[in-house]
């Protein structure tokens, strides 16, 4: 029962945040057709009396004052509906919000590799919807409160041992909880295998996937994999769903019997000429008013207990961001630095132009909760000015690496040093703003293809002048020229009539996104050109490497690129050649080919392969 009070507490104070006035009227409004309900029962008590005692006048007015509350009650009930389905709407958007910043509250990426935080966010994001009824949820609540009240006070006038029927009820809500509980259980415990179910239908219905699929006929795999997990969930949440039934009839037996006994009761009554026809009227009224609170009253708690446990879990990212950041604090002070007071100094100002450029001392990164080593022990200095091609094969740690640079990971241990200031010491939020990318698992934004572009630098998304920049650099005029609308036409056919674009149409746009921030201190390209062909790709790095010149004299910025292709590769001022987490050899081209060590043999080998 707490958490439900906690709930309603919550629920209420965000609606009052979000909008206090349309709560104010809602509230109003269903206070005085919630209080109309027992009133009727007393009319058709009155109008029974009056027509036995043919008192025809008194009849037609009181059957006139029932109809009226009638409409009063049906009326008030919709124009209430209007402003708190307006408000749950307003909170529900508030929640979202709260869900995105707690997925993107750390600038690094620990969070979403850990399987208990993805569980926790897959639940609350289908649970979510759930709240926008929790604002109606909670007045309803008080709405039955209030009628229960006056329902108990007008059954006590007949005889005190009806006010009994109204607490026959609390077994059926106290079940009603424990019923909840099974369910919710249940859903955690099956979290997994539903979030693996979701996968395997999203594999067999989207584009990307399916023709790989029907070209090895995996169709009937996928089903099997598909069927045998939902088949566990189902399992689970089905014993789940047969207690939680079995309970709530058991709490609703107790509360029909009581009900029987009630109307047992009046006629009893009336036989002995203690009460009147009128009374037996009132009494089965209230007796079915009294069972509609009831059975209201559990479907309502039963979901606030559900909004409560989603808050619960809201709660839990909450704390989960707590940890990791009182964890970053604890590693600061491990490193030998002060955490932030009022007496220690601030962290760093990230440069406005890189002077000596990154220095890797000691790297070692490890993948939370894994134990795998993927870096070990990197010593690497990356001047600035430069661009910097990273190799090696699958598994080799690059994309690690790029994205420790990036700011997204923490180095397990060791440091990386931009001019000598530990990365970890600069706002993690301003050198991320100074760091332009495309990863090889770039994002298709099925937005306007503007915004696509644009949101590399969201503060310029408007600026037209700035997109054709970007999309001139790309070399993605083409396909602006395609596009019905051009910069104002819509991708995609998720979210509208768009336009549908190739693998390799995609990639050169989010190539067009990187080129967006002007003079970043670091421009990372994770296998941009991969969709593709070499002679594309060779173009795009040529021009890449005279934009990354002059970048690097007017910012000092590094362009750190990852290929496999070693045609494009070798225009790099750097080249660093990893193997099993570590740098193996780096220097450029000409004198890693002369070395004959490991970028030479995988140079040759791929120089056979071509020609």
């Amino acid at each position: 029962m707490r958490r439900i009070v906690l709930s309603a507490v919550f629920v209420l104070r965000l609606a009052a945040a979000v909008d206090r006035g349309r709560l104010l009227r809602a509230v109003g409004l269903m206070t005085v057709g919630y209080l109309a309900t027992p009133v009727i029962a007393l009319g058709l008590r009155e109008f029974t009396e009056a027509a036995l005692a043919r008192r025809l006048e008194v009849a037609t007015w009181v059957i006139g004052g029932v109809a009226v509350l009638l409409v009063l009650e049906l009326m008030l009930g919709h124009f209430a509906h209007l402003s708190y389905f307006e408000v749950g709407e307003l909170a529900e958007t508030t929640l979202n919000e709260e869900l995105v910043r707690h997925v993107n509250g750390s600038p690094g990426l620990e969070r979403l590799d850990d399987p208990a935080f993805a569980d926790n966010v897959n639940l609350v994001r289908e649970e979510l919807g759930n709240t926008r009824t929790a604002v109606e949820s909670v007045l309803q609540l008080g709405g039955l409160a209030l009628q229960t009240a006056l329902t108990t006070v007008v059954l006590v006038t007949l005889d005190p041992r009806l006010a009994l029927l109204p607490l026959a009820a609390l077994p059926s809500v106290l079940v009603g909880r424990w019923a909840q509980n099974l369910l919710e259980s249940a859903k955690e415990a099956s979290a997994e295998n539903t979030r693996r179910t979701r996968h395997l239908l999203a594999l067999a219905t989207a584009p990307a996937s399916i023709k790989e699929i029907r070209l090895f006929h995996a169709e009937a795999a996928l089903l099997r994999e598909q069927d045998a997990n939902w088949s566990r969930t189902s399992a689970v949440l089905r014993r789940a769903h047969l207690r939680a039934a079995a309970l709530r009839a058991a709490g609703q037996l107790v509360f029909a019997l009581a009900y029987g006994g009630a109307i047992t009761l009046v006629l009893w009554q009336a036989e002995q000429g203690r009460a009147g026809v009128g009374d037996v009227i009132l009494v089965i009224t209230l007796a079915v008013q009294v069972s509609v609170q009831v059975a209201g009253a559990a479907t309502l708690l039963t979901g606030l207990q559900g909004v409560g446990r989603t808050l619960d879990r809201l709660t839990s990212l909450r704390d989960h961001g707590s940890r990791e950041h009182e964890a970053g604090e604890r590693g600061s002070r491990k490193r030998g630095h002060a955490t932030p007071s009022r007496t220690s100094p601030v962290p760093g100002a990230v440069p406005a132009v890189l002077r000596e450029g990154i220095r890797l001392e000691n790297l070692s990164f490890v993948y939370p909760g894994t134990g795998k080593v993927i870096l070990e022990d990197l010593n690497l200095t990356i001047p600035a000015g430069g661009s910097v091609a990273l190799v090696g094969e699958n598994g080799a740690g690059k994309s690690t690496l790029v994205k420790l640079l990036c700011g997204l990971y923490q180095p397990t241990s060791g440091r990386i040093l931009v001019d000598g200031t530990d990365l970890r010491d600069l706002p993690a939020g301003e050198w991320q703003a100074r760091v332009a990318s495309l990863f090889q698992d770039f994002a298709r934004f099925e937005l306007l293809l503007r915004e696509n572009v644009g949101v590399g630098d969201v503060a310029r998304m408007e600026d037209e002048q700035a997109v054709l920049r970007a999309v001139e650099l790309a070399r993605a005029g083409r396909i602006v020229a395609s596009v019905p609308g051009g910069l104002s036409g819509l991708l995609g056919h998720g979210y509208g009539q768009g336009t549908e674009l190739s693998m390799g149409q995609w990639q050169t746009l989010g190539l067009a996104r990187s080129q967006m921030r002007e003079d970043p201190l670091l421009l990372v390209l994770d296998e941009p050109a991969a969709a593709l062909d070499a002679a594309a790709e060779h173009a795009i790095f040529e021009r890449y490497a005279n934009l990354s010149a002059d970048t690097g004299r007017r910012s000092g910025g590094i362009t750190l690129f990852v290929s496999h292709r070693f045609s494009t590769v070798r225009m790099a001022d750097m080249i660093v050649v990893l193997d099993r987490g570590r740098v193996a050899e780096s220097g450029d081209h000409r004198a890693l080919v002369t070395r004959r060590g490991l970028y030479a043999e995988l140079y040759e080998l791929q120089e056979r392969i071509y020609h």
